[in-house]
């Protein structure tokens, strides 16, 4: 099983001192880290079998100190080590190096020792398919899906050096040996060879190069997910590699050359015979010992020791922010003000090359044609044609804007976002044209998502009270006992939402008079805009008129307070009415927001022809708060799912740059033209 620490772990080697989490995941496993000759008690470190623990090993012999080997986990990181990414896993081993079979390590004991109980085969039964679904293995590189022809045999090539090499019982010949008998015994099939990440990095050198390959096609040097090229394979070839294991995870034939931490245990044909490995085992007893019980992970969200879901979940959405179609990468971004650009790269983490960021469409178009680069226009500071007008020139254009999970605190008040979404076809709130969320939503209705974490999702946004902005304050609605309770939110009146989804209601006015004739004998409690309250933005109600339509006003209430006490909400597109319907509310809009027009509204506005499916409402949850905004973790700075947003926003703590920015611009309030842009 994995060992934790309770003392001091004293290391001779400056590489535990120079990397921080690794020290942080030693930390929270127990160890203090120090330098020097072990006193009584401590334990010595050493990083693997590289040549330089051969010092820590020398010293724990003369010492009589116990050896504790560390090593990178199974499932690391997205980016090799030798690039500097840091780990998200680590084994420590207090028995000898998984990689080296000459002598028994921790992971071979529990393999040949723990008998599973009926839940945790599940869990690894799961844990295999989700890796598998998700195509993560030790590094996952963010590249496009690669399609290769079923039927082709995969020879996986390793450093030059690895310690799991030698400690496996084979040589550099070995490779060789190996690819010779993938050829022989595998006549006329096309044989692909794999080259290390770290190779392909420019960081190490191989065993085999592009000249033992029949074809250049047939040398993989390039950064491919491993399972591309194991799924759809006829047979595996390794010597120690990991890539061996995945193939048995994915149920290919995988032959070993050398005595590999996954071989001897009756799923793969072994050229080398380990007498201490007795037991045949399962692939999920197999992965049970090498995924879950085996090493430590770390939350990067949380800075704790977490289990492997929350790990392999945490891999999964760095890689899909790599490798989502709005990459961003290079990209130029109109419109975007100022204050906010530093916070939108880092939705996407990583980048080579940094994007631009222009005001004007001319601007815009140029760049993008002589550097071949995409457009991205904030949608609310930009307009259609604008986007059209790039579309004809054939620049890759689209919008970008908040997401529906967005902050404590407002926008007019400099917080930045947690979510943003990127949409390559139109904009949410705007249903004058497409947009990929009307897809992603037409798409959730053939029932085709996961509901269940919808329905959870929506369970846990309920709970913790949040919205969109989470600002406003606890108040009562003071209606009389059997009075039915309207709610009426204020919009801000020249919000693009209004202007492209609205008819002829698209005032304040002009919705709490038609919720007022509907609705004679509820109690009306109208919600002004924080913005209009402000007097940032238009969309104030003369007092007159809101005296004579609306029985009670809440101007600095909280949204979530306010609709927990309401029975309906009448609204021409303002996000709470799709936050009253996460919370069972009656919704009427007047105008056609994103979550009209589906059937869980009803609708009085403008109609839009194209939303024709019916989704339920964690179908449509699930396309718009799941699938379509893309998040990052305002403490840590990575991407991150939903889930993590609603719990930050429920802490109820904007980040400390957000607060400085606010008290900034309200020492410049006066002066909009320098905060606005």
């Amino acid at each position: 099983m994995r060992q934790e620490g309770g003392g001091t772990l004293r290391v001779q080697s400056l590489g535990f001192l120079r990397q921080p989490r690794v020290r942080r995941i030693l930390t929270l496993a127990g160890w203090r880290i120090a330098a020097g000759w072990p006193r009584r008690g401590d334990a010595v470190g050493i990083w693997g079998a590289k040549p330089v623990s051969r010092r820590g090993a020398w010293v724990a012999s003369r010492s009589g100190a116990p050896l504790v080997t560390i090593e990178d986990g199974f499932l690391r990181s997205m980016a090799p080590g030798v690039t500097g990414a840091p780990p998200l896993s680590l084994i420590i081993d207090d028995m000898g190096f998984y990689g080296d079979a000459r002598q028994p390590s921790r992971l071979e004991r529990t393999l040949q020792e723990t008998a599973l109980t009926a839940a945790e085969v599940s869990r690894a039964r799961d844990g295999i398919t989700y890796l598998r679904r998700e195509r993560l293995s030790k590094y996952t590189p963010p590249v496009p899906r690669r399609q290769v022809a079923s039927g082709h045999v995969l020879v996986v090539d390793q450093t030059a050096g690895d310690a799991s090499v030698s400690g496996s019982g084979a040589s550099p010949q070995t490779f060789r040996r190996m690819l010779e008998a993938a050829r022989v015994e595998n006549p006329g099939a096309r044989i692909l060879i794999k080259a290390h990440p770290d190779v392909i990095a420019g960081r190490k050198d191989g065993h085999l190069v592009l000249e033992d390959a029949s074809s250049p096609d047939d040398f993989v040097a390039a950064d491919v997910n491993p399972w591309d090229l194991i799924e759809g394979a006829s047979a595996v070839y390794t010597v120690s590699s990991q890539m061996g294991y995945e193939a048995v995870l994915a149920g290919v034939p995988a032959r070993c050359f050398g005595t590999a931490f996954y071989s001897g245990w009756g799923l793969t044909e072994d050229e080398q015979r380990c007498p201490r490995r007795t037991r045949y085992l399962t692939r999920e007893e197999l992965f049970h010992g090498c995924h879950l019980a085996y090493p430590l992970y770390y939350d990067p969200w949380h800075d704790q020791l977490c289990d492997f879901e929350t790990t392999a979940n945490a891999i999964s959405h760095e890689v899909s922010a790599q490798t989502a179609p709005c990459s961003i990468e290079g990209d130029v971004f109109v419109g975007v003000r100022r204050w906010k650009r530093r916070a939108l790269t880092g939705f996407r983490p990583q980048l080579s090359r940094q994007p631009a960021f222009v005001d004007d469409i001319a601007d815009a178009k140029h760049r993008a044609k002589t550097e071949k680069r995409a457009v991205w226009l904030w949608a609310s500071r930009t307009d259609r044609s604008d986007h059209d007008a790039l579309s004809a020139a054939d620049v890759p254009v689209g919008f970008v804007e908040d997401g529906f999970l967005r902050s404590v605190g407002l926008g007019a008040d400099l917080t930045v976002a947690g979510s943003l979404v990127f949409d390559s076809e139109g904009i949410y709130f705007d249903p004058t044209a497409p947009s990929d969320l009307e897809g992603l939503i037409t798409q959730a209705a053939e029932g085709r998502v996961d509901e269940a974490r919808a329905s959870a999702l929506i369970a846990s946004i309920v709970a913790a009270g949040v919205t969109k902005y989470n600002v406003g304050a606890e108040a009562d609605v003071s209606a009389p006992s059997g009075r039915r309770v309207v709610l009426v939110p204020g919009q801000v009146e020249n919000d693009a939402s209004i202007e492209r989804g609205c008819g002829a209601v698209r005032t304040n006015l002009g919705l709490l008079e038609a919720a007022r004739a509907a609705n004679p004998d509820a109690w009306l409690v109208f919600k002004p805009h924080p913005d209009v309250e402000a007097k940032l933005r238009p969309g104030r109600v003369p007092e007159a008129h809101l005296t004579s339509l609306a029985d009670q006003v809440l101007p600095d209430a909280s949204a979530a307070t306010v609709l927990a006490q309401c029975d309906s909400i009448w609204t021409l597109t303002s996000l709470m009415g799709f936050e009253g319907l996460l919370r069972g509310k009656a919704v009427t809009c007047l105008g056609m927001p994103f979550y009209a027009g589906w059937g869980l509204t009803t609708d009085l506005g403008p109609a839009c022809v194209r939303r024709t499916a019916r989704p339920t409402l964690d179908q449509l949850v699930w396309a718009t708060l799941i699938a379509y905004p893309s998040y990052r973790d305002p403490i840590s700075g990575l991407p991150c799912p939903p889930e993590l947003i609603v719990e930050r926003l429920a802490t109820g703590i904007p980040t400390p740059k957000a607060t400085m920015l606010s008290r900034l611009q309200g020492a410049f309030a006066g002066h909009t033209w320098l905060w606005r842009r």
